[in-house]
């Protein structure tokens, strides 16, 4: 567990430190690309902890993408950070009961191009980011909860093709190393955080007990001053952890605007030749 913990720190340590630095590049002055989406669409939840059946139904996603080019690597590492906001209203197969799911993500993750031709990119890196939500049973009256807290390395890769009318975008995430929270079977949250009885509560992640798969999909289409983009969000995690098993599914249609920025100012406000995208 030590081990995972400063492996984690070393690991937030270097991307932050990628994210603080603000060296200028001599040549083009990057722009920083970001988008502000909402998703709608269908989300399953499972957790022994709460009930042994399949909860399914609406999901809502709020999601802040940003992705800037670094001046690492000669300038060819790109930093990205997504902010999500997520929430489900499920019922059971017999809509007698209802569980109520919400969470709240971020994601820091830096990629270099591999391969790159003047339609495609391809790109691939890793990152870190940090998870709080929980799941609510509004059946139940002793255990009602199940807090979901969770913090992981990843590893990412991001594919980009560039037409004349649009942009495609498809982005693959999974968690390699981790820590995320979980009670035991029968374990209450009273005697975890009022009588202090929280052995066995903060577990090791990774793949022999936590499986996760994060698929983003997105088109820009650019019309006259205003790009529009949509796409598809696809979120799978499951943990197996204490004889409790969780697993949470949702696919949503993502749908919002992306636009550009300029992170400069005195001088360097000179002439429009010097702009270069780290997205189109």
């Amino acid at each position: 567990m030590k081990q995972a913990t400063t492996s984690i720190l070393i690991w937030i340590s270097f991307f932050c430190g990628l994210f603080s630095q603000d060296r200028s590049l001599s040549g083009p002055v990057n722009t920083v690309n970001h988008s502000t989406l909402f998703g709608i669409g269908k989300s399953y939840l499972s957790d022994s902890y709460l009930s042994p059946l399949t909860y399914s139904g609406i999901s809502m996603t709020l999601m802040h993408d940003r992705l800037k080019r670094t001046p690492h690597f000669m300038g060819k590492l790109l930093l990205q950070q997504q902010f999500q906001i997520q929430v489900g209203i499920t019922e059971n197969p017999t809509a007698s009961a209802s569980e109520y799911y919400g969470d709240i993500s971020y994601y820091l993750t830096g990629l270099y191009p591999l391969l790159q031709t003047p339609r495609f990119k391809l790109l691939g890196g890793g990152g870190w980011d940090a998870s709080l939500g929980g799941i609510y049973n509004v059946r139940n009256s002793n255990n009602p909860g199940s807090l979901k807290i969770s913090t992981n390395l990843n590893l990412s890769a991001m594919a980009l093709y560039s037409f004349p009318w649009a942009t495609f975008r498809w982005q693959l995430s999974t968690p390699f190393v981790g820590m995320f929270f979980s009670p035991e079977y029968g374990h209450s949250y009273y005697e975890i955080f009022t009588l202090g009885n929280n052995k066995g509560t903060v577990h090791l992640g990774s793949f022999h007990n936590q499986l996760a798969l994060r698929n983003y999909f997105t088109v820009d289409v650019p019309l006259r001053k205003i790009t529009f983009r949509a796409g598809y969000l696809g979120d799978y995690y499951r943990t197996d952890v204490n004889d409790l098993t969780t697993k949470i599914v949702i696919h949503q249609f993502m749908l919002g605007l992306a636009f550009e920025s300029l992170n400069f100012g005195g001088r360097n406000a000179g002439g429009s030749d010097w702009l270069r995208s780290s997205y189109y």
